[in-house]
């Protein structure tokens, strides 16, 4: 299977944020897109999840099988800057919604397993909003895996967390990759991923043809 864009463009507004933007990634292979704040990392990734309507070009998936599916949402957890998980309810309410919105498959882990797999088993009888931010953003990655989805598509997804959750956060994502899972994600700092592709944005202070680099 594998991930494709072909020369994407968008834009914010009435300004164009970046433009002929094209990668392909294949089964278990990782893109990492870096660059400056408003360089158009986050639209990008919008664009790829079909949150955000692209101005030029296409993305789309192929699974094993050699079907190809344009809406890329329909097979991708994506994960922004906010967890999207409601403050007043329980980690295990917050969870077992998003498992029966995202439909469950049969590679999916319980409840209780995800939470062991971002090490906070045994708390998700706790309103989310009592939790840490560190906590928080470690059961937005459990999210992730209470229904398989193969593409993962992550904006700055180690906010908040410290070197152990940074060091989680590898493990979950390389498990993922040998799996056959890809992976696209936004980032200030490194990610620890192996072998991961890089994506350099510029945005608006890039002075060639194009927008990115």
């Amino acid at each position: 299977m594998h991930l494709a864009a072909a020369n994407l463009a968008a834009r914010r507004g009435e300004d164009l944020i970046f433009e002929g933007v094209s990668f392909r990634l294949e089964s278990g292979e990782a893109l990492v897109l870096t660059g400056k704040n408003g360089s158009g990392k986050s639209t990008l990734l919008r664009v790829v999840a079909g949150l955000l309507h692209q101005e030029r070009g296409s993305v789309s998936f192929t699974d094993a099988q050699g079907n190809t599916l344009r809406r890329v949402g329909e097979i991708s957890h994506y994960l922004g800057h906010r967890n999207a998980m409601k403050s007043e309810l329980t980690v295990a309410e917050n969870l077992d919604f998003w498992r029966r919105f995202l439909g469950q498959t049969h590679t999916a882990v319980s409840i209780d397993e995800a939470a062991e797999a971002v090490g906070l088993g045994g708390i998700t009888h706790l309103p989310f909003g009592y939790l840490s931010a560190g906590q928080q953003r470690r059961f937005a990655f459990a999210k992730l895996l209470i229904t398989y989805r193969p593409v993962w598509i992550l904006d700055e997804p180690t906010a908040a967390l410290d070197a152990s959750g940074d060091h989680l956060f590898a493990e979950l994502v390389e498990a993922h990759r040998r799996k056959g899972g890809i992976v696209l994600a936004a980032t200030h700092q490194p990610l620890g991923l192996a072998e991961a592709q890089e994506l350099r944005m510029a945005g608006f202070s890039h002075s060639g043809p194009g927008v990115w680099e």
